[in-house]
């Protein structure tokens, strides 16, 4: 069975549907050093590296098991999760294939252990990870006018659509990466359905010319969840 890890608020119509599709859930518990908005964001409280998940240091040691007993290997972070910026953002990085994304000076060292046969591209957004939307390891969607030139310039297909109109209870909006994970290689799964965000049709075209299909976890607006990991 295949694993997906999701934000401990993820509604019951979007984990039911997953479960239909055959996945096993591995619910992330939320981190009281995060604020309330954050808190349960999977993008936020580990980074996922192959076989390697890297957690926050205070990680709950029971889903800490339940990820041993999966068979992956686990490490703690070095640093600890702070509530303000940019203390809280060291997990949130981005990784393709050959290219690993951050803003470098704040990344924690586990990860960076594990990424340093990577080309190592510094960006000024912390929030990498959340403000992308990975495609594909060669095209992503973000609404981040730095990661768009950084990865252009390494010959990334880049979707920048503009800021806005994703729900994040707590906050003004939300971000196309923490809204979105690729369920397969070729299958984007949504908190939501593109037919209620203002940039639907250009994602609709730009999925479609990357040959990767979308799946609505359920109707409405799209919402930010911290991402879905599959692992």
């Amino acid at each position: 069975m295949k694993n997906l890890i999701v934000d401990f608020r993820i509604a019951k119509e979007e984990k039911e549907y997953l479960i239909s599709r055959g996945y096993n859930l591995l619910i992330c518990p939320p981190s009281k050093l995060l604020c309330d908005v954050e808190c349960g964001h999977p993008d936020m409280l580990m980074h996922i590296s192959g076989n390697n998940i890297i957690v926050h240091q205070d990680m709950d040691s029971d889903f800490i098991q339940k990820l041993i007993l999966q068979n992956y290997k686990v490490y703690k972070s070095k640093l600890t999760l702070k509530t303000d910026y940019p203390y809280n953002i060291f997990l949130n990085c981005l990784s393709l294939s050959n290219l690993f994304i951050h803003s470098i000076n704040f990344t924690d060292p586990a990860v960076l252990s594990f990424c340093k046969d990577k080309n190592l591209i510094n960006v000024k957004q912390g929030y990498t990870k959340c403000s992308t939307c990975i495609v594909n390891d060669h095209a992503i969607i973000t609404s981040d006018i730095s990661i768009s030139k950084a990865l252009t310039i390494n010959k990334i297909d880049v979707l920048l659509i503009p800021p806005g109109d994703i729900l994040l209870p707590g906050m003004n909006y939300g971000f196309i990466g923490g809204a979105t994970g690729l369920i397969e290689n070729n299958v984007l799964a949504f908190y939501g359905h593109l037919d209620y965000y203002l940039y639907g049709k250009e994602v609709l075209a730009f999925l479609k010319k990357h040959n990767v299909e979308p799946v609505f976890l359920r109707n409405g607006k799209l919402i930010d969840r911290g991402s879905i990991f599959r692992v």
